[in-house]
């Protein structure tokens, strides 16, 4: 990306205090980045959208929704993160700016930091399509955690597949590549990447048959149906990311067995 862009982009849907930060945190971007694909986004311009991004290190983490709010005028986008990031000094203030929806799941092993996570069971799939439904966008790495192989993507967490099939919202597959990885062997902390938006996803059959099978109590054939979807969704990011996706229909009865209900398999 070049520097001229970063301050003759329109920001209008942000106060100037929020555009100037935004702007900001951009200049990693600017350095770094290198986009692909950004004509996808036209279908996210005002309009709900679920972002599904792999996962390689802590760097795009923050810098990557940066670079989607950029690209998109302002427009929020709201992660789903990991509660402990939200109460780092000065990174979580930087990532509440953009009203995450947090996940409560994993303890943290700061006793500190522990001592402020919220053990009540949360339907985070749920707080998505709220999030959906007012308007807003969502983003999501559903991997669940920071993968460091260069060549295999780790499985989805399934509340993916939900989300995608209890919404209406197109789902706006992301790629991110990290050339220095096939070198190291593993993604960098951080250096030069690639972002690649691909082809929006609708699942209008899958998501009528599913919402079927909700109304009639047929959560198994549900949970089926949405590890359905969530495969093809990573199979859409594993082509962006270069990195392979085996993990499909081994693993759609497993699913199936386990009976899961969006509450239990929301993205983390």
């Amino acid at each position: 990306m070049r520097m001229t862009r970063l301050f003759r982009t329109p920001l209008p849907l942000l106060s100037k205090g929020k555009a100037l930060l935004i702007r900001l945190l951009m200049l990693p971007n600017i350095a770094l980045a290198e986009v692909e694909g950004e004509e996808h986004l036209r279908d996210a311009s005002g309009s709900p959208c679920i972002f599904v991004l792999n996962h390689n290190n802590a760097f795009e983490s923050l810098f990557v929704p940066v670079l989607i709010i950029f690209l998109l005028g302002g427009q929020n986008v709201s992660f789903v993160i990991d509660w402990m990031y939200g109460h780092l000094p000065i990174v979580g203030w930087f990532m509440r700016q953009t009203d995450p929806v947090f996940v409560h799941n994993k303890p943290s092993r700061l006793a500190f930091l522990e001592r402020r996570r919220i053990r009540v069971r949360q339907d985070v799939v749920k707080k998505c399509l709220l999030r959906l439904c007012q308007g807003g966008s969502i983003g999501i790495f559903p991997e669940g955690t920071m993968n460091h192989d260069p060549k295999v993507m780790l499985r989805a967490k399934p509340g993916v597949g939900h989300l995608a099939l209890r919404s209406s919202a197109p789902v706006i597959p992301v790629g991110i590549r990290f050339p220095a990885s096939g070198r190291l062997g593993r993604p960098p902390y951080a250096g030069r990447m690639t972002v690649t938006f691909g082809q929006p996803l609708r699942f209008g059959q899958l998501s009528a048959a599913y919402r079927k099978n909700i109304d009639e109590g047929c959560r198994t054939e549900a949970a089926r149906l949405a590890a359905v979807a969530a495969g093809e969704v990573m199979l859409a990011v594993s082509v962006l990311c270069g990195k392979e996706y085996p993990h499909l229909e081994q693993k759609l009865n497993k699913e199936a067995s386990t009976n899961h209900t969006p509450e239990a398999t929301c993205p983390a």
